[in-house]
């Protein structure tokens, strides 16, 4: 194997092992790290959890003395700064390490190619560049808090073959099968935020925790102008045990957001003229919170609005194998839309699968 396709054959198994923090590191990005004399891979490595060691640290401590003269594969930059953990490049050069091969470098203010810079200075040969493409797919949540200070959102719908989320009386249980709807809670166990408009929460009386839980324990955000969430819905009753967010706006009435707080919620007023610039407020503020993947699980109208604001990154599709009918059963997505197909949004990366008789589609918008 020449050393090109070595270098992508080691940065795959890099990426690989990134994805096993996937729920555990946010806000930091996913890492996974291989050493290897040549083909053999002497340590392997992953960022397991936010505040321990890096992919880097992790995977020499596996490799041991073995490290002195190795390749390092890492999908991101290794960091050149005393955060939770002493720097990455400190180790590597202790380490004895004669090549680093980095996927991309990292934007981060404090990193931003002195991982790199610091390491070629002390004499190691440096490269970067080797599978890019996917470490940025794997790390577009970490890097759209970065640049935008937004968090990702990842739209979530279930619906029937003729593309209905409840039938024209409102009834939504269930679209979906119980298998899918088990691989909803895995994917709200490594959210940092649920979030439902305030006729979802009235209408399905969620819980929007993860059954069984999940590495992460979301905030739950129930988008609602006028703070009318029932002091009954489950949200509410559970808020002291798993934490409420109520968006509210200006107009909401002060003894309505008093009962909401002293049951256990948090108000945010955001006051924007719009809807759509109250969300953008809202998912500014859980950008300065560092949350970086925030779940929508609907309804109609507040994912329309998402959608007419462009501010939709990932989609998460169930289609039952059911006919609903009904020129008044809602869709997925209101809002005003689209005036021509050819303006309509498209979606890439889109995997399928069948659970159990639904179609499971995930994909993210182009940009």
């Amino acid at each position: 194997m020449d050393q090109p396709a070595l270098d992508h054959w080691h940065m795959q198994r890099a990426l690989e092992l990134a994805v096993q923090g996937q729920g555990f590191v946010e806000p930091n990005p996913m890492v996974g790290c291989v050493i290897a004399h040549g083909a053999e891979i002497v340590g392997e490595g992953w960022h397991r959890r936010f505040g321990q060691a890096h992919a880097e640290v992790d995977a020499l401590q596996i490799a041991g003395s073995r490290t002195r003269g190795a390749t390092l594969y890492v999908t991101l930059e290794p960091c050149c700064h005393q955060g939770k953990t002493p720097p990455c490049t400190r180790a590597i050069l202790a380490a004895g390490v004669a090549r680093v091969v980095a996927a991309m470098t990292d934007p981060f203010p404090q990193v931003a190619g002195g991982g790199l810079a610091e390491l070629r200075a002390a004499g190691v040969e440096v490269q970067s560049g080797i599978l890019e493409n996917e470490a940025r797919k794997l790390n577009a949540p970490y890097l759209k808090l970065l640049s935008t200070g937004k968090p990702w959102i990842a739209a979530k719908w279930a619906m029937t073959l003729d593309g209905k989320i409840a039938s024209w009386t409102g009834d939504s249980r269930w679209i979906s099968n119980p298998e899918s709807r088990q691989l909803v809670h895995q994917l709200r166990g490594r959210m940092e935020a649920i979030l439902v408009g305030r006729g979802t929460a009235a209408a399905d009386d969620p819980q929007l925790t993860a059954r069984p839980p999940g590495p992460r324990t979301a905030l739950r955000i129930v988008v609602d102008t006028r703070a009318s969430l029932s002091l009954n819905s489950q949200l509410v009753r559970t808020s002291r045990d798993a934490p409420v967010l109520v968006a509210v706006g200006p107009e909401a009435a002060s003894a309505d957001c008093s009962h909401l707080q002293a049951a256990g919620c948090e108000i945010l007023v955001c006051d924007g003229a719009t809807s759509q610039a109250r969300l953008e407020m809202l998912f500014d503020e859980l950008g300065r919170r560092r949350m970086t993947n925030v779940l929508v699980e609907g309804g109609g109208q507040i994912l329309g609005s998402l959608f007419d604001a462009r501010l939709i990154d990932e989609v998460h599709v169930f289609i039952a194998p059911k006919l609903a009918g009904g020129s008044e059963a809602p869709s997925p997505i209101a809002g005003r839309g689209i005036n021509a197909i050819s303006a309509a949004l498209a979606v890439e990366y889109l995997a399928v699968r069948e659970i159990a008789g639904d179609i499971y589609l995930q994909g993210r918008i182009a940009r």
